[in-house]
């Protein structure tokens, strides 16, 4: 199957501040906290670490296949997911894509210049890695919410909440699919080991379904932000990272 890959890159990404600390674990905006997170933030402006890069393609959702089973009639595969070029088991992912023609694959990074901060800091200086380790998770945040709203905008459509392997019951190893297919080494520097870890660790891969259909109105894209952004739609309910 012929995919195409298009790459993007986003330079001075807008971070949030309390995402940031949220990450880092503080309930609280400390000032002593806050004013490490910004001096820290001043540290990777410095050092041209504030860019990320993404790298997508779009895959068919294809419809599911009924199958013979003992009994003698037909039954769909429940959790199979087929994307033309390849196909994965995950009933969380079906269900989250269901009701979509079409699935974009995706890879984004922070890039190296947060993990170098990240390694530099993490013996002398332990609450400044902490803090260079959350911003790198909001950093990658960024890069993926900066493609999603220019890709609704462009295509005028809805996009799903981002599903990556190792969440729910999607395999870890869905990993070397999307590797493969996006040739993520070349195309944003992004690796993978064969313990399935990605290098520069700040990088997401995921499923996104897109829904046909622009957003009516302001209020219905606020709504629909809000509820994609909440943690209450998440079902890891012991997640450290866990919002209100």
């Amino acid at each position: 199957m012929n995919i195409t890959v298009i790459t993007k890159q986003y330079k001075k990404l807008a971070l949030r501040e309390r995402e940031i600390l949220r990450y880092a674990g503080c309930r609280e905006e400390e000032e002593a906290i806050v004013r490490l997170m910004r001096t820290c933030l001043q540290e990777a402006e410095q050092t041209n670490a504030l860019s990320g890069q993404l790298c997508y393609a779009e895959l068919p959702v294809m419809p599911d296949v009924a199958v013979n089973c003992r009994e003698g009639f037909l039954a769909k595969r429940n959790g199979f997911c087929d994307f033309g070029g390849f196909s994965v088991h995950s009933e969380q992912l079906a269900k989250n894509l269901q009701g979509c023609s079409k699935v974009l694959l995706l890879a984004a990074t922070a890039g190296v210049g947060i993990d170098r901060l990240i390694g530099k800091y993490g013996r002398i200086a332990p609450s400044k890695a902490l803090m260079f380790q959350a911003i790198g998770a909001e950093l990658v945040e960024a890069v993926c919410d900066t493609f999603s709203k220019e890709y609704e905008t462009e295509y005028h459509c809805r996009l799903r909440p981002r599903f990556s392997p190792g969440y729910g019951d999607l395999p870890l190893e869905t990993q070397k699919d999307i590797f493969a297919v996006l040739d993520c080494a070349k195309r944003i520097g992004l690796t993978l080991n064969d313990s399935l870890l990605m290098s520069p660790s700040k990088s997401v891969t995921a499923f996104v379904g897109t829904e046909d259909g622009s957003i009516k109105n302001g209020m219905a894209e606020k709504e629909k932000n809000r509820k994609q952004k909440t943690c209450g739609n998440c079902e890891r309910k012991d997640c450290m990272y866990r919002g209100e």
